[in-house]
């Protein structure tokens, strides 16, 4: 495991567990992007959490649990998301679940909605992190809003100038967000493309899954621009402009005099989806105003990097 170039914000699970039950937050590690983590049913917590990322307070959050009974404790659990929870919790699935009256979450969480987004991370050290602090913690990406999200404890550090403490879990195995999943009247509304496919959760429910008629914001990673570099992106490129980086996939020929690099040479989606914030990151430099990127595929794991590769590519004017 690489060693952080500023450890001085490092935390054992214990610390971190006292950080999150004092009301401040914490970076945990997940196996899809480190998460800025607060205590989900207090608004002070909450609060730290929009206030250190400068995120707008009409973008709800996604809750982490480390236990089925947990989430119950905050969400109803129709027969649909319990077969999907069966099958991929703990796991990169997110699913928006009608909240339960009362539920001990602030409504900073839920941006006011009567549903609750909830996943359960695989990532064994984000369990325990919780599991020590005794309640759901709300855990959005661990980055500035709209920038790009962090697979490493050293992208956090970098992020926020070292001033979030942050619990070293390694790098970040899938590379990219969860994917959410809405389970409305025994529906599957796709919200947000991840690691788990549309025709992954087709095939384990038997039901369709359906886009969102409404593109209202109801679950994270909905805003138009969205994880973004401070170049422009410039997609499904056949070539490269002059001072213009080069991004390939697999066997694509850009070529830059600036920079050059590859998701995945080989075609792999999973690697690709690995490296994308990673490659973005590193290719976004003062002397790049723009990255071309080459046409990835959209098959399966390929719309989510799609969809993360829109919104980066989106006007932000």
């Amino acid at each position: 495991m690489e060693e952080p170039r500023d450890s001085t914000q490092m935390v054992k699970i214990e610390q971190a567990a006292r950080i999150l039950q004092a009301g401040d937050v914490v970076a945990m590690p997940t196996e899809t992007v480190y998460g800025l983590a607060g205590d989900a049913s207090r608004d002070d917590a909450v609060v730290k959490i929009f206030e250190t990322k400068s995120r707008p307070r009409f973008n709800p959050l996604i809750v982490h649990c480390a236990t089925i009974e947990m989430v119950e404790t905050i969400a109803m659990f129709p027969p649909l998301a319990r077969k999907l929870a069966d099958k991929y919790w703990p796991g990169p699935l997110t699913m928006v679940l009608p909240k339960h009256v009362g539920a001990p979450l602030s409504d900073l969480v839920t941006a006011g909605l009567d549903t609750v987004a909830v996943r359960m991370p695989k990532h064994d050290m984000a369990r325990t992190l919780i599991e020590k602090a005794g309640f759901p913690v709300a855990a959005p990406s661990a980055n500035p809003s709209g920038k790009l999200s962090p697979t490493t404890a050293q992208h956090v550090l970098d992020g926020f100038d070292g001033r979030v403490p942050v619990l070293e879990g390694g790098p970040s195995v899938e590379g990219v967000e969860s994917t959410i999943v809405a389970v409305q009247d025994d529906q599957l509304i796709l919200l947000r493309p991840g690691t788990i496919s549309r025709d992954d959760l087709a095939a384990a429910t038997g039901r369709p899954v359906l886009d969102p008629e409404d593109k209202t914001i109801k679950a994270p990673g909905m805003l138009l621009s969205h994880y973004a570099p401070n170049a422009t992106v410039r997609l499904n490129a056949d070539e490269c402009l002059d001072g213009e980086a080069a991004l390939n996939f697999g066997n694509s020929k850009l070529r830059s005099k600036v920079a050059t690099l590859n998701l995945s040479p080989s075609g792999d989606l999973a690697e690709a989806a690995r490296h994308l914030f990673s490659c973005l990151r590193e290719l976004d430099r003062p002397d790049i105003r723009t990255i071309a990127v080459a046409p990835i595929s959209t098959a399966g794991l390929g719309e989510a990097i799609n969809d993360r590769l829109r919104r980066a590519a989106a006007d932000r004017s």
